[in-house]
């Protein structure tokens, strides 16, 4: 290794860390070949989450010998040999599951550990890798999915987030982080790539050196969720284009030798950055790069969360983008193929995802939209959602994750679409449902976040249930949402919601959105109004 382990003789670090030690978690690929030939059951139970190096988790329950996978898709740019290649090893394999996550990456089920090497050389074949999609190393890259064709974006960064996410791949000098590392890299004015709740993000800067205006970025760190989220905090520089794979090294640096090793809880890049603050960190980072300049103005317009409905004239003249609603961003591997099929007709064979687990379909001709929207699969895949249905994300849910407390994504697409049959808004809300405290359907920026737990009872049961979030944004650096008390029985939450919202669009005004509203009415408010809601359907079961 090229790096010196700081940690290594501390005798406080936890069991995690101690087996890092032993063993890098990128050794995992030596490893799947021989488990590969020999069956699930030649794996050690020590091993198993060493597999999330290679970006597969055991999917519940962990002793039936199923695997999940996530693929990273930088920036969430798919060519159509990608794409076509992913759709048939859902097929092949994963019983036709194509999930699209809250960080633009694919996601499989059901794979068992003989097909891993296939699948690994299919991914390779057309460029993809599943390499740190999960494990304490970089995680796949956030960017922005109209990167190149965005007439809100300061300048493409395609280039740059391929060249980042291509140098941490692999790279066992970054492999043993003390947790989890996410990254964003945009200049999407309206904030596509969800900056302040990455560990570290670039985002879009402008700043007059020698009497020229320069784009580039500034940068945030700390950012993140789970049970203790925070906001990425923006440090006084400014990063030219050519300097963000330097800086982003730099970071990573400064968290791999003195992030904290000893509770995992509190091991996240978050918990360094809050014990320092910025200015103790800017200091650092440029111990490591040399003085960089100081911030410049920021060209931000409103966040859009992902969000790019419709048919879009891109920034080339003559061509149009479509962004279409994937319900709860679950496709079949027949969907994919014919996506695939259609974005080579009409487009270039592109198809790009986003962090709200939706799709864009880039480069079709103008005259060429109307035509492409005739075609059979866009009566699901729609560019023209309902509002609920069209703002609703969740995690994957008991149904696969070993963490998750009760059931999400089906749950989350028939509440949506429930709520669109008897509730007519003129603004959207937008919804976030999550089976744990650790927010893969990131419950924190959400209208209205849904959180599972488990309930007892007044007869002694244990049931599904939720906790209600409200008010929650990233728009002007943002504001996580906050808790409304009281537990929802799951059977109860449709009309618990419906209920929640026919009060909001009553008292609503005229184009008011829902954290406006929030804003307005003040939590007090929506709690008593939550309160009122839970004693009737008390009542009425009593």
């Amino acid at each position: 290794m090229a790096y010196v382990k700081t940690w290594e003789n501390n005798e406080k670090i936890n069991a995690t860390e101690k087996k890092k030690l032993e063993k890098d978690g990128l050794e995992i690929f030596n490893d799947i070949p021989h488990y590969a030939k020999n069956g699930f059951s030649s794996i050690p139970k020590e091993e198993w989450d060493l597999f999330k190096w290679a970006g597969l988790y055991l999917q519940r329950p962990k002793e039936a010998g199923y695997f999940m996978m996530r693929v990273n898709v930088p920036s969430g740019i798919l060519t159509n040999e990608q794409t076509v290649a992913l759709a048939n090893i859902a097929k092949d394999y994963g019983r036709g599951v194509f999930d699209i996550t809250t960080r633009q990456a694919i996601q499989f089920h059901w794979l068992e550990i003989e097909q891993i090497p296939d699948i690994f050389n299919r991914l390779e074949a057309v460029g993809l890798s599943s390499a740190g999609a999960c494990g304490d190393i970089t995680r796949t890259i956030v960017g922005n999915p109209l990167a190149g064709i965005d007439p809100d974006e300061l300048f493409d960064t395609s280039d740059i987030v391929k060249d980042v996410y291509e140098f941490f791949q692999h790279n066992e000098d970054f492999s043993n982080l003390p947790r989890k590392y996410k990254m964003s890299i945009s200049s999407n004015v309206r904030n596509a790539s969800n900056a302040e709740i990455n560990c570290i993000s670039f985002t879009p800067a402008v700043k007059e050196i020698e009497g020229e205006q320069v784009v580039g970025f500034h940068l945030k760190v700390g950012g993140g969720l789970s049970s203790k989220p925070f906001l990425a905090q923006t440090l006084d520089v400014f990063v030219k284009p050519e300097q963000v794979k330097e800086v982003a090294i730099a970071v990573t640096t400064i968290f791999r030798d003195n992030g904290y090793r000893e509770k995992r809880h509190l091991a996240r890049l978050k918990f360094l950055v809050a014990d320092w603050g910025v200015e103790k960190f800017k200091e650092k980072l440029e111990g490591i790069t040399g003085p960089l300049l100081s911030k410049g103005e920021e060209p931000t317009k409103e966040w859009n969360a992902g969000y790019f409905y419709g048919v879009q004239k891109q920034k080339q003249e003559g061509l149009s983008y479509l962004g279409f609603n994937v319900p709860v961003g679950r496709l079949d591997a027949d969907e994919v193929l014919e996506l695939a099929r259609i974005s080579k007709e009409y487009g270039n064979g592109e198809i790009r995802t986003c962090n709200s687990q939706n799709l864009i379909i880039p480069n079709v001709l103008n005259e060429k939209t109307d035509e492409l929207l005739k075609e059979k699969i866009f009566e699901r895949i729609t560019v023209r959602p309902n509002s609920f249905i069209g703002y609703s994300v969740s995690c994957t849910g008991i149904e696969y994750c070993n963490l998750a407390l009760v059931e999400t994504k089906e749950r989350m697409r028939r509440i949506a679409e429930e709520l669109d049959q008897t509730i007519t808004l003129d603004v959207p809300v937008r919804f976030h449902m999550v089976g744990c405290p650790n927010s893969c359907g990131q419950r924190q920026i959400a209208d209205i976040g849904l959180q599972g737990i488990k309930m007892r009872t007044k007869d002694k049961q244990m049931v599904e249930a939720f906790e209600i979030y409200v008010g929650g944004t990233l728009n002007a650096g943002g504001k996580f949402n906050e808790k409304l008390k009281g537990k929802v029985n799951a059977e109860q939450l449709i009309d618990v919601l419906a209920d929640f919202l026919t009060h909001f669009k009553e008292e609503k005004l005229l184009g008011e959105n829902f954290h406006e509203f929030f804003n307005r009415v003040g939590i007090e408010s929506l709690q008593e109004k939550l309160d009122e809601i839970l004693e009737q359907l008390d009542e009425k079961v009593s």
